[in-house]
């Protein structure tokens, strides 16, 4: 009886791995999406970093990036000016125009937005892939809806943010035992959390002697086993990857936490493509 292969075979380089052509049209999906998802963050995942154009100044803590570039620490007209000018870019580089231009432009002020957001004390690792993914859009160049035809920039843009995506996780779990040692896994870490900030889905959890405890365990496991992710086929990645999507379902679900900017860099391992080609009813056009 036959076996069926679920890993993916070997590359001959890495280059040849790193920069796997991809349709451009995937590329003009995935922009649009990170583009609109960055105005979205402005105006209702993060409004609160106005707040620190108001800041006393002694809370400032510059970030080791921001001290190198020598930003200024954040005053009234830096963070309101950044938050008009991104927005706006935002908006125009999810059209996909001038994608060289205003994708720097965006990458950069986004970065000082984020450098404002975590300069005092508290430093989400959810922004990880979402950074890379708006610093690599920009090589790519033009990209039309449609379009099928290969791009070996398009797919090294997709291929570093997934390699983002992959290590936060990996890094997180790094983090964990770093810090957290043992007890991360054996204490009561999840409970507390569920405690704190919890729901009522949570709240059932609770009572279920042992599997808060054993959640810990799960993640931890799953967050250094997520490089394997590459190392599948296609069709078995997408279904690890919707796996990774549940995963942080059961997370919103148990303590609110959505990890949005990394959802968005997630949809780097998607035929994004195709899905906007079923959804609207018309199929891809090698000639467009």
């Amino acid at each position: 009886m036959g076996t069926v292969n679920l890993l993916r075979p070997a590359r001959a380089t890495a280059p040849g791995w790193l920069c796997a052509p991809v349709p451009l049209g995937r590329i003009a999906v995935f922009r649009t999406l990170v583009y609109l998802f960055v105005a979205a963050d402005l105006v209702f995942f993060t409004p609160w970093v106005l707040g620190h154009a108001t800041a006393p100044a002694g809370l400032y803590r510059p970030l080791l990036v921001a001290r190198l570039l020598h930003l200024p620490a954040p005053t009234p007209v830096l963070v309101h000016g950044v938050f008009w000018a991104l927005l706006g870019a935002a908006l125009v580089a999810a059209t996909g125009r001038w994608p060289r231009g205003f994708g720097w432009t965006v990458f950069a002020l986004y970065s000082v937005w984020m450098l404002v957001a975590m300069g005092y004390g508290k430093v989400d690792h959810d922004r990880l892939g979402l950074l890379v993914a708006l610093a690599a859009l920009p090589t790519v160049g033009r990209a039309r809806f449609g379009s099928t035809e290969p791009s070996a920039a398009g797919g090294w843009a997709l291929r570093v943010t997934q390699l983002a995506v992959v290590a936060t996780y990996f890094l997180a779990a790094w983090a964990k035992l770093r810090f957290g040692g043992i007890g991360w896994l054996t204490g009561a870490t999840m409970t507390r959390a569920v405690l704190r900030r919890g729901t009522w889905f949570g709240g059932l959890l609770v009572g279920v002697p042992g599997l808060l405890t054993a959640s810990q365990f799960g993640i931890v496991a799953f967050e250094l086993a997520s490089p394997a992710v590459f190392l599948v086929r296609d069709r078995v990645r997408y279904l690890v990857v919707g796996g990774f999507y549940l995963f942080h379902v059961l997370v919103f679900a148990t303590v609110t936490i959505a990890f949005a900017p990394h959802l968005v860099a997630m949809a780097s391992f998607l035929p994004l493509e195709k899905a906007v080609s079923r959804l609207l009813g018309c199929p891809t056009d090698s000639s467009r």
